[in-house]
């Protein structure tokens, strides 16, 4: 007779083994996420049965009478001592699923994280939006994390967090730290930050800017002297900048962004690159500070020549994705087919390794 599926201890071992993600599904052993890449587990498959056993286990009381009749549901689980969890509950092919994301009790610091120094002095700035931009396990809510924190540990602020669900936790060293959950403690995203507005807040952190209504929300609180933090799904500062712009109906374009270079103070687009040799993954980072020059680029419209200036700029804080992959490289933390697998223009990083070298190794020394 198999053994009975136990969620509990299946996640303290996917957790004890290195994963970042685990994925139930029926019919299949349990699937985890180990430095990027889907590993199948040893475990017998798993039935209906085991799935909503071990749904029930983990959902919040108020969710419990109802979630199996549910096609999706967000929420958080903790098991003390070891590890939260943020859970997607799904369905496929009408049966149910689990996708679960580990949240390390454990805020990593800048440093830890291998991230340019030049990021610190990010928390500084007293308003204006800051963008970690990215795809999905690109590691944007752990840098997030670990800019919040240095502000918590370092400086007397008030913190507002208005999250989907609330992933890592901040308890009030320095400053105050209050974390609100949409769909428990506000309404939505943007009526998070409306209502923020009214809590003496220094900083804001949105968990993910996804449409107009939270851009405008976030563009105001910016304006009105708060420093908003947030994320978005691009993969550079020009696709982040065409992605907000792009929210907004053509007639109003113009008047955003006028608004976007006057608030816009970075972004940092990141992913995150598997090294073979070392069996961990480095972060590859895409930095744009707003100068007086990009912000005459974004009011008209000239956002494509936004990437030749972070190619060839090295006194303003800038590095392109290409020059931070040809860092990597040269550290040797990976290989130079690894750099060239992670790039979003291989001709132009080739060239770079044959010589033609930009950027500043001053970010990561």
């Amino acid at each position: 007779m198999a053994e009975t599926f136990n969620i509990i201890n299946f996640l303290k071992s996917a957790v004890a083994a290195g994963a970042s993600d685990e994925h139930l599904i029926v019919g299949h052993a349990p699937f985890i996420r180990k430095n990027g890449f889907i590993k199948r587990t040893n475990m017998e498959p798993l039935t209906k049965e085991d799935l909503d056993s071990a749904i029930l286990e983990i959902v919040p009381t108020a969710k419990r009478d109802e979630i199996l009749t549910l096609c999706d549901l967000d929420f958080m689980y903790e098991i003390k001592g070891c590890s939260r969890f943020r859970v997607n509950y799904n369905r496929q092919l009408g049966q149910p699923g689990l996708v679960i994301r580990n949240i390390t009790y454990n805020i990593p610091s800048l440093a830890e994280l291998s991230l340019p120094d030049i990021l610190q002095s990010f928390v500084e700035f007293p308003n204006g939006i800051i963008l970690v931009t990215g795809p999905t396990g690109s590691g944007k809510s752990t840098t997030i994390a670990s800019l919040i924190n240095q502000i918590n540990m370092n400086s007397s602020k008030h913190i507002v967090t208005i999250e989907d669900p609330i992933e890592f936790v901040y308890g009030c060293k320095k400053s105050i730290v209050s974390q609100r959950q949409v769909g428990v403690d506000t309404k939505s995203f943007s009526d998070g930050i409306k209502y923020a507005l009214r809590q003496d807040p220094d900083v804001i952190f949105i968990g993910e800017i996804r449409d107009k209504e939270t851009m405008e929300a976030a563009l105001k609180a910016s304006e009105t002297g708060h420093l908003v933090l947030s994320t978005l799904h691009t993969n550079d500062a020009v696709q982040t900048i065409n992605r907000i712009v792009n929210m907004f109906d053509e007639s109003n374009r113009f008047l955003i962004r006028k608004q976007l270079s006057e608030t816009l103070r970075a972004t940092i687009a990141q992913k995150l690159v598997y090294s073979v040799q070392e069996d961990k993954r480095y972060p590859a980072c895409e930095i744009m500070v707003v100068t007086s020059t990009i912000k005459d680029y974004i009011t008209k419209d000239n956002i494509d020549e936004i990437y030749e200036l972070l190619k060839d700029n090295t006194i303003d804080n800038m590095i392109s994705m290409n020059t931070s992959l040809a860092l990597l490289k040269d550290r040797g933390c990976i290989t130079e087919e690894e750099a060239l697998e992670s790039s979003n223009d291989e001709a132009e990083l080739e060239k770079m390794f044959r010589g033609v070298y930009q950027g500043t190794k001053a970010y990561y020394e």
